[in-house]
């Protein structure tokens, strides 16, 4: 029985490009994440998970796109096989089937490990440049969430006994931004 053609397509930011990943690819459904890969918890990734099944092929545009550290990578790769799933690389030109061979998994692993590295070289490029940025008076980090009037209206209502969780909804503010205020006002009153 042959069975369905499965892509994946990642993208980090929500103003990328997701039609070059797998374009001219021939698939029966496409499963598209617009997130992070520094984990798994990806709400498409989990979908096609328990999507596909025995006979399936999924397609890949690159392994970095599937996971951006070796473990995941491994387990991704490893748990889609168990199932008698096969999954294609079509960057790396590599598939794997289960029936891999020892050269094979170490191509897996090679691969992965070039991946993983690449994405902490970027990231070491990245602090370096926002310190050269910083040394310069060009970076100026995130936006505050809270003008200074919030941010004293938050400790005022904090004060009163206010529950944290309905402050942070009422500001549009997460509770760790609530928190992270509170932390730095009490630090800056040692």
């Amino acid at each position: 029985m042959k069975g369905q053609r499965i892509g994946y397509v990642r993208v980090s930011a929500f103003d990328q490009n997701v039609n070059r990943q797998l374009e001219g690819a021939a698939l029966d459904k496409v499963f598209t994440d617009k997130a992070s890969g520094k984990d798994v918890n990806r709400p498409q990734l989990e979908t096609m998970l328990s999507f596909i099944r025995e006979g399936d092929t999924v397609v890949v545009h690159s392994m970095d796109r599937l996971a951006r550290n070796l473990d995941d990578l491994r387990k991704l790769v490893q748990s889609l096989t168990k199932r008698g799933i096969r999954i294609e690389f079509v960057k790396e030109s590599l598939c794997f089937t289960g029936e891999d061979s020892p050269m094979a998994n170490l191509m897996l692993s090679v691969m992965g490990a070039f991946a993983e590295f690449e994405r902490a070289l970027i990231r070491e490029r990245q602090r370096e440049g926002i310190a050269l940025a910083k040394q310069r008076g060009a970076y100026r980090g995130r936006k505050k969430a809270l003008s200074d009037e919030k941010v004293s209206e938050l400790v005022q209502r904090v004060a009163c006994g206010e529950q944290k969780a309905g402050i942070a909804r009422d500001m549009g503010i997460s509770r760790e931004t609530l928190y992270q205020y509170l932390r730095s006002i009490s630090s800056a009153a040692l």
